[in-house]
């Protein structure tokens, strides 16, 4: 087993990382949570099928009532009117405050059932299994938790640590091709804000069979990246926005096209790219920084362009969470492996965008 420990004092918690783990997770949350005498498991329609019986049934042999709470897969479906039949479904299950929500499935089931979590009886525990790349090795660490309204993505959240995030790599093994490599690109985001020597490893990988041979070693290093810095900056007031290198870019490439064209990774991959490209004609780049980016995301078959006028940017970034006043925080590289904030007014992002 892989482990990675969260140290947010009492807020702290455990990464466990295992091939194998899902059918033994009764025990542990048990442990865990010895209190909890109902749990409710929020996963979609994708996921649920595959995975939740084999959680039921483990945490039924503990003595736990188990709700399955199953909607419809897709980023569409992240949304308040989605979140509301969420708490329709906690409610008739009878979670009192000693009881705990599950999250089982990818990035869009663990913002919205750690949303859920958050705000039912103002706070209930939650824990996170994630089953998709993106989520393992992101989403569902550092207590990021949020829904998106039609004006934007993530715009209704808060931070809400979970209990635990137990990741069993096996899960990956169903995963559609095209949402593997959609959790690769922030792997690779990883690679370039933080960690050369990953980066060097994903270019001398060659196929999806290695990758998921690796998953658990990646992960982990992911997790400690992750981890170390949300133990400095919680609440994403600093050294935190570090993360989000690609996405002010990728969230307005998601939004033009009404979530539906675009993955929430191929919108980061591509954001990479465009941004890391202006940065370099800018002076702030080595040089040479974007296309060898756009090769290993190329490697992969995710998408390093878009069609998309700069007036599409600027008015899908208007909205960007990380907005502050007349300015926002853009994630540039120095080099791969170095990154850092570079805080813009609003009147010159044009210069960091594509189609001046």
């Amino acid at each position: 087993m892989r482990n990675v420990h969260v140290d947010l004092g009492l807020k702290s918690y455990e990464i466990e990382i295992e091939r194998g783990l899902l059918p033994r997770l009764g025990r542990k949350i048990k442990t865990l949570l010895p209190k909890a005498e109902k749990a409710a498991v929020i996963t979609d329609s994708n996921v649920g099928p595959l995975y939740a019986s084999v959680l039921k049934k483990s945490l039924e042999k503990e003595g736990i009532a188990v709700t399955v709470l199953t909607f419809k897969a897709g980023e569409e479906s992240k949304n308040l009117q989605t979140l509301g039949t969420l708490y329709d479904g906690l409610a008739e299950a009878g979670l009192t405050r000693s009881d705990a929500v599950i999250a089982l499935g990818g990035g869009v089931t663990g913002d919205m059932g750690g949303l859920a979590a958050a705000t039912f009886l103002r706070g209930v525990a939650f824990i996170q299994i994630p089953s998709s790349l993106l989520a393992t090795v992101d989403s569902s660490v550092g207590g990021k938790v949020a829904v998106d309204l039609p004006s934007g993505k993530n715009l209704v959240g808060a931070f809400y640590q979970p209990k635990a995030v137990y990741i069993d790599p096996d899960l990956l093994k169903t995963l559609p091709v095209r949402y593997l490599h959609d959790g690769l690109a922030e792997v690779i985001k990883y690679g370039c804000i933080r960690d050369r020597d990953l980066f060097v490893t994903l270019e001398n990988i060659q196929n999806d069979a290695e990758l998921l041979n690796r998953a658990d070693e990646i992960i982990e290093t992911c997790c400690n990246i992750k981890a170390r810095i949300v133990e400095q900056d919680e609440f994403d007031n600093g050294e935190r926005m570090l993360l989000n290198f690609g996405h002010t870019l990728g969230h307005a490439v998601e939004k033009t096209f009404h979530f539906d064209r675009y993955s929430h990774g191929e919108g980061v991959s591509i954001g990479m790219v465009l941004l890391t490209r202006q940065s370099e004609k800018l002076g702030l780049t080595e040089y040479g920084t974007a296309d060898r980016i756009a090769a290993l995301l190329q490697k992969f078959q995710l998408p390093v362009n878009v069609k998309m006028r700069q007036d599409d940017f600027l008015r899908a970034i208007a909205l960007d969470k990380k907005k502050r006043g007349s300015s926002l925080t853009l994630i540039l590289l120095k080099k791969i492996g170095d990154s850092f904030l570079q805080k813009v007014a609003f009147s010159n992002l044009p210069d960091f965008l594509p189609g001046k």
